[in-house]
């Protein structure tokens, strides 16, 4: 019999090491009494050899799997552990996809102890409580107690560590306790029940908080008594109110029942008056573009309603040879309630004006009819609207496209390249290009005012300008319509 001691009983490293020296000579499984530093010694005298010092192979090869596997299998209670772990390192030399057949004797014992391990481990980390032990001009200490199945301590503290970075604690067990000084964590020798204590300041209010939040219409013994089992009841400060809870917990039910309903907020019952369901309005619902303006101002499609001053319908001549479509009304426009009349609808002027275009001859609108925005302060910032709210918005674009019919569609901005094709869509893989949409109309895409005014640096925002009436000169020239008539 050959004899191979480790340290602990959670010795990965050590039985590691000697697991490469008894491989390097060539040792057999049922050969090897594994010992554990503390144990009774059943093969001391002649019964037993020591594994001679020898250089450890440098062939060993295992797959990724394996070493996290052994790591966990280590920490199981099972003695025969240390022997599983060297016969499937053994049998891994020659067959490298062992772990992957899920059918093997040893493969299926190993991840089942690995499961029973990890489980204890989630256990150790859901059911510890801490009790605050404070003496006399020194800062407090948290201590726990808890009695773990298997030899976890060392796999698990690094959850503590993290998790109560910045508290002093022990934590004791059978098997043996760490101590955590808000620094540097230490391993000490195992503790009673009777050295933990039982309670402390904090216990009362936690017990009346649970049984307040304890729901008797969703209580499920079972499963309850699965994940939280029986034998780790005398550690937790709730433990006692658990029995009389379940005791109670039909008759609680059975108020709730009889109980009058609970009202919502007056608030609640406001906003939902306003979110009344989209009407189920068509084009063929309008005779005109100023029946279909009155109705988009009670419009409910999406959410956006609630909190914008009004609806900014479309604004131009019905005639209008170009309709220029932006992404929806800024926080002038909510207010006045037409379109482009705030900073960027004033750039948007003075381009048009460069570029030889007649404003008066246009229709201009928005991809979004209402003002999308959050709170900073007494300040409305402007806010994207999400896809769901574009799609929400195109009965009505759609709408002013179809009375108006214009000879050119322009896109102004990445949301209402979306928009009017009806998918997202980048502004660059557009702009440029000539589009056709789905119903045939042509469509051109350029930058939207704003994003002009957002440009910091000074000189790529007179580039990026020139570009833009560069590309409103090309809408003149496809629609000479457009373009302002000299003055005879």
């Amino acid at each position: 019999m050959i004899l191979a001691r480790l340290s602990q009983p959670a010795d990965f490293e050590g039985w590691r090491d000697e697991a490469r020296r008894l491989v390097g000579q060539g040792a057999p499984p049922e050969a090897i009494s594994w010992l554990v530093a503390g144990e009774e010694d059943l093969f001391s005298g002649d019964a037993g050899v020591e594994v001679a010092e020898m250089e450890a192979p440098a062939a060993l090869r295992v797959p990724r799997a394996f070493p996290e596997l052994a790591e966990t299998v280590i920490c199981h209670r099972d003695p025969e552990r240390f022997g599983l772990l060297y016969r499937l390192l053994l049998r891994l030399q020659a067959e490298p996809s062992l772990l992957t057949v899920a059918t093997d004797d040893d493969v299926h014992r190993a991840e089942a102890m690995a499961r029973t391990v990890r489980r204890d481990m989630h256990k150790m980390t859901a059911f510890v409580r801490f009790r605050e032990v404070r003496e006399e001009g020194e800062e407090p200490v948290f201590v726990a107690w808890f009695e773990p199945e298997h030899f976890i301590l060392k796999r698990v503290s690094s959850f503590f560590t993290g998790r109560f970075a910045t508290m002093r604690w022990s934590i004791l067990t059978p098997q043996g306790s760490l101590h955590w000084d808000g620094t540097s964590l230490r391993m000490g020798e195992g503790a009673t029940r009777a050295q933990a204590p039982d309670d402390d300041a904090m216990e009362a209010y936690w017990r009346c908080y649970y049984a307040n939040i304890f729901n008797p219409a969703r209580l499920k013994t079972d499963a309850m008594r699965k994940e939280m089992p029986v034998r780790y009841w005398r550690n937790l400060p709730e433990a006692e109110l658990i029995a009389p809870l379940i005791a109670g917990a039909a008759r609680q039910a059975e108020e709730m029942v009889m109980r009058a309903p609970t009202l919502p907020p007056e608030r609640h019952l406001r906003q939902q008056a306003r979110m009344v369901p989209a009407p189920s309005t068509d084009l063929e619902s309008f005779e005109n573009w100023e029946q279909a303006a009155a109705a988009a101002r009670d419009c409910k499609r999406c959410d956006l309603c609630r909190d914008a001053t009004q609806t900014v319908f479309g604004e131009g001549p019905l005639d209008a040879p170009v309709i220029f479509v932006g992404e929806q009304p800024g926080d002038q426009e909510d207010l006045a309630g037409r379109p482009f009349v705030g900073p960027a609808g004033r750039l948007f002027d003075a381009a048009l004006e460069e570029a030889g275009l007649a404003r008066e001859r246009a229709y201009v609108t928005n991809a979004v009819k209402h003002f999308k925005f959050s709170l900073r302060g007494k300040r409305r910032i402007h806010e994207r609207p999400n896809a769901g709210e574009v799609q929400a918005c195109r009965f009505w674009l759609g709408i002013e496209r179809q009375f108006l019919k214009p000879q050119l569609v322009v896109a102004l901005g990445a949301t209402a390249v979306s928009s009017l094709m009806g998918r997202t869509m980048s502004l660059s893989s557009v702009r440029g290009r000539d589009v056709t949409l789905e119903d045939g109309a042509p469509m051109l895409a350029t930058v939207h005012p704003s994003y002009l005014l957002r440009l910091p640096d000074e000189a790529r925002r007179g580039e990026e300008r020139e570009r833009f009436v560069a590309d409103l000169r090309r809408i003149g020239e496809l629609v000479p319509e457009l373009k302002r008539r000299r003055a005879a």
